[in-house]
């Protein structure tokens, strides 16, 4: 249990997906100018990173290492997510439009998001057991929603800043994004 508890911290915090590995950058920035459209997001990112983490993990465990067909692993890891995001892109057409819309193109392009093909990709390259892979991928779902959150809540608040003209839009989210990223580099002494 202490070993769970010891991969949740570090995926959340220590090695977040988006602002220690690097991962998810076009979501991250497009959809962080309001609080519910990020939160919106982050939801959706929750709900595909975990069910892609342990449909994956039984893809890769089950069916491509005992039929040593592992080099299919990036084909197989992209139609899992593919269709994982058709499924949550239907669920909110048809249950929140409002957030469907707000979320606009951001939305399928979770399916090229390499956060979640990078979470894929790192419990098949960690040999994690099922566990291991249902705790860190909603741990770095979470790490990302929690990013996400914080970033939109600060580009919420430089909204109502003066900020210089060379420095409006992208490039002060950028910015803000690495201030942050520092921000989670004080996590890395922890695990």
């Amino acid at each position: 249990m202490g070993d769970l508890l010891v991969l949740l911290i570090s995926c959340v915090l220590v090695n977040n997906i988006l602002l220690a590995q690097y991962l998810g950058n076009c979501p991250f920035l497009g959809t962080s100018k309001k609080m519910e459209t990020a939160v919106g997001m982050a939801m959706a990112v929750v709900f595909v990173l975990v069910l892609a983490g342990v449909i994956t993990w039984v893809v890769d465990v089950y069916f491509l290492r005992p039929f040593q067909l592992e080099y299919l692993k990036t084909v197989a890891f992209i139609i899992v997510i593919a269709s994982l995001v058709q499924f949550v892109e239907m669920f909110l057409k048809k249950s929140i439009p409002a957030l469907y819309s707000g979320l606009g193109i951001f939305l399928p392009l979770i399916t090229t998001n390499c956060a979640v093909f990078g979470v894929a990709l790192i419990i098949s390259l960690a040999e994690y057991n099922f566990l291991q892979a249902l705790v860190s991928s909603f741990a770095y779902a979470v790490g990302f929603g929690l990013a996400l959150i914080v970033f939109a809540g600060v580009r919420e608040r430089i909204l109502l800043a003066r900020v210089p003209k060379p420095l409006q839009d992208t490039s002060i989210g950028l910015v803000t994004a690495g201030m942050l990223s520092l921000a989670f580099f004080a996590f890395k002494g922890m695990v």
